[in-house]
């Protein structure tokens, strides 16, 4: 075409028809296939780049003399004709080197930097005055100078706004800081008024009491009066539980006495030392709680101000509740708030085993506890798990007949394992079961037979749950990716809601018969109205694993909710209790085996698979994998009595304390 090749000392080497050059045309296309076929003509059969410090051999290829000396060194054949070939066949390609070095000259005037080609014309020894020399160097200098003048620019540009950001990002620190120390100052001008308010009524009740001492018909009555009020004190004291040093869980060695009492509330040693009678002073009491709120002093200081300032943003809305924003004199909204957090949190100090049984029989090794729940009035308990057994026990046997082999007053068999119960909340003798078989039943325990069985989960049911508003309706999730919804009146299920994940656990809300959470294996709780199914109401985010229980790897985990209290437990054979408002637990209680065998196992294989509240009570239940279920209080510390005082004129030990939550508390306010 444009041009052709011709053979000169072994190597190809180009020849290029000369054309008259035309400054006002571009170069013809073939005049670039020219240059591009040179360009591979020219490359390096090993490297395939442009041959540098070539080297001819005798079979008369060309190569970069340190790829040819590399390959011979393993090989002794030429690369491309794979004739014999060793280090002593190669030599150097003078006249292919210098026009190597010509092509690259070339190369670079047409398409190299002003720079590059400089510097080349430089190397080829390019003649210049030494005026032209220092013109150009001060040029370059001024190239430079400007060039560094522009990055300091920059670089202190860069600094000024990082600089702006962080003024401004500490001035909001600033003013949410004074902000705060504000509502503290208001706070704490409002708890000494009512300290102040608290001691002129404890003194106003010393003079009426020194009076009706000091007045004499009131003389024959007051040893009456003040025996009967210490009568009732006495009693009080003997049903309240039992105290000790303050701590946050732990182990106790339980030691039960012979003769148990019919109390629930069975006064009993443990690990701490010393008996749970051995009442505090009013100074230790104090003391005691003030360790307790020192020790988790910035989760308490966190949720004091998230309170303080949630109130706060309310007042500013809504500019009427200024004058009329406290409830008690001289209180805001959010430090009653806070204060009812602290008042319930510092209420309970440690966990206290009550009473232990096994959940084990001699015809099942595997003793997985899965579910464990209370009956509507709390008088039953009911256990299943993996032994395929439910069974039912009574509360008041377990806690005043102690015994590590409690017989059951009732027992269901079933085909598969189980996975979860639910008692019926109206009909007391219905409980509800689902299986690995994904079969969800109801119970009459009464008569120890099925009442409803549904079987059209595909595979293994997780959860169920009666509603407590609707007590013939039942839901269920199942590893099939479907809620069901049931009724006890009709043998199918009446509702079903298609998911994208597996289904882990279900549950109605407590005050609500028409909606739902569902929670899934892609990680979020999906959050149901049942007049709509096509889309949830609400999507909870945030958990990193399958919504299930406390932090697992591979086991499903208990977990319960009080009005006040989560209790959950964990593959480290350990239950934890933790105040909703604060995020570290209050106390825990590591289960430890008695059977010296398998207290030398790993205690790591175990952990603890299901809880259970007992209804507004510091009570619950836990059991684990190893079988062992184990009724644990939450103990707290004995308030200061005023046997002096009838009960008319007992003076009050804390202000702004406000009744326990209902569960629907802990459902989104939607």
């Amino acid at each position: 075409m444009g041009g052709q090749t011709t053979s000169i000392a072994g190597a190809l080497v180009p020849t290029v028809k000369s054309e008259p050059a035309d400054s006002s045309a571009e170069a013809p296309p073939e005049k670039v296939q020219d240059v591009e076929e040179v360009d591979k003509d020219i490359l390096c059969p090993i490297c395939m780049q442009i041959i540098k410090d070539a080297f001819l051999t005798v079979c008369g290829h060309s190569f970069c003399y340190m790829c040819i000396v590399t390959h011979l060194q393993n090989k002794s054949d030429c690369p491309c004709c794979s004739h014999f070939l060793t280090a002593n066949h190669i030599y150097p390609n003078f006249l292919l080197n210098k026009l190597l070095t010509k092509t690259s000259a070339r190369q670079i005037a047409n398409t190299g930097t002003p720079l590059e080609q400089l510097r080349q014309a430089l190397e080829q020894g390019c003649e210049a005055s030494v005026k032209e020399l220092e013109s150009l160097l001060y040029l370059i200098a001024e190239k430079k100078s400007k060039m560094e003048r522009e990055e300091a620019e920059t670089n202190l540009q860069i600094l000024l706004d990082f600089l702006h950001c962080l003024k401004k990002k500490k001035l909001d620190e600033l003013s949410e800081i004074q902000s705060d120390l504000q509502y503290i100052k208001e706070d704490i001008h409002a708890v000494e008024r009512r300290r102040i308010e608290l001691c002129r009524r404890r003194d106003r009740y010393s003079a009426k009491l020194r009076m009706l001492i000091e007045d004499p018909p009131s003389k024959s009555a007051l040893p009456l009066l003040m025996d009967k009020h210490c009568g009732l004190s006495v009693s009080r004291t003997a049903m309240a539980p039992g105290q000790g040093r303050m701590s946050s869980g732990g182990s106790q060695n339980r030691k039960v006495d012979g003769k148990s009492s019919a109390s629930p509330l069975i006064l009993r040693k443990d690990s701490y030392g010393g008996s749970d009678t051995q009442s505090l002073t009013h100074s230790g009491l104090a003391l005691a709680r003030k360790r307790r709120v020192h020790a988790q002093f910035n989760d308490l200081q966190d949720c004091y101000l998230q309170k303080r300032r949630y109130w706060a943003r309310l007042s500013s809305e809504k500019q009427e509740r200024d004058r009329h924003g406290s409830s008690l004199e001289g209180y805001s909204e959010g430090l009653e708030d806070f204060q009812s957090v602290l008042s319930t949190f510092t209420r309970y100090s440690r966990l206290r085993v009550v009473a232990e049984l096994r959940h084990g029989d001699l015809f099942h090794s595997a003793n997985i506890v899965s579910s464990i729940e209370f009956d509507r009035d709390d008088e039953l308990f009911a256990t299943a798990g993996v032994s395929r057994r439910i069974k039912i026990f009574e509360f008041s046997s377990v806690v005043n007949e102690p015994s590590d082999v409690q017989c059951p007053v009732a027992e269901m068999s079933t085909r598969s394992k189980l996975s979860c119960l639910s008692w019926n909340k109206y009909a007391k003798n219905h409980i509800a079961s689902s299986d690995y078989e994904g079969i969800v039943t109801v119970w009459d325990v009464t008569t120890r037979q099925s009442v409803m069985e549904y079987e059209e989960h595909e595979k293994r049911a997780w959860s169920v749950d009666f509603s407590r508003t609707e007590p013939s309706m039942l839901v269920s999730g199942s590893d099939d990716c479907k809620v069901k919804v049931w009724c006890t009146k009709q043998e199918a299920s009446v509702l079903n809601i298609d998911m994208k994940a597996n289904i882990c656990s279900v549950k109605y809300n407590p005050g609500s018969s028409i909606h739902i959470a569902v929670g899934s294996a892609d990680h979020h709780i999906h959050y149901y109205d049942l007049r709509k199914i096509s889309q949830p109401l609400h999507i909870f985010s945030g958990h990193r694993k399958a919504v299930s229980g406390h932090a697992n790897e591979k086991n499903f985990v208990g977990l319960t909710v009080n009005s006040e209290y989560i209790a959950c437990g964990s593959e480290t054979n350990e239950v934890f209790v933790y105040h909703k408002a604060i995020s570290r637990p209050a106390a825990w209680h590591r289960f430890v085996s008695t059977d010296t065998d398998e207290a030398d196992e790993d205690a790591g294989s175990y952990f603890i698979s299901a809880v259970c509240w007992k209804s507004d009570s510091p009570t619950m239940l836990t059991a684990n994998s190893q079988g062992t279920i184990k009724n644990i209080a939450a103990i707290g510390f004995q308030l200061l009595k005023l046997a002096s005082l009838p009960t008319s004129m007992s003076i009050p030990l804390c202000y702004g304390d406000r009744s326990f939550l209902s569960r629907a508390d802990l459902w989104p306010k939607l």
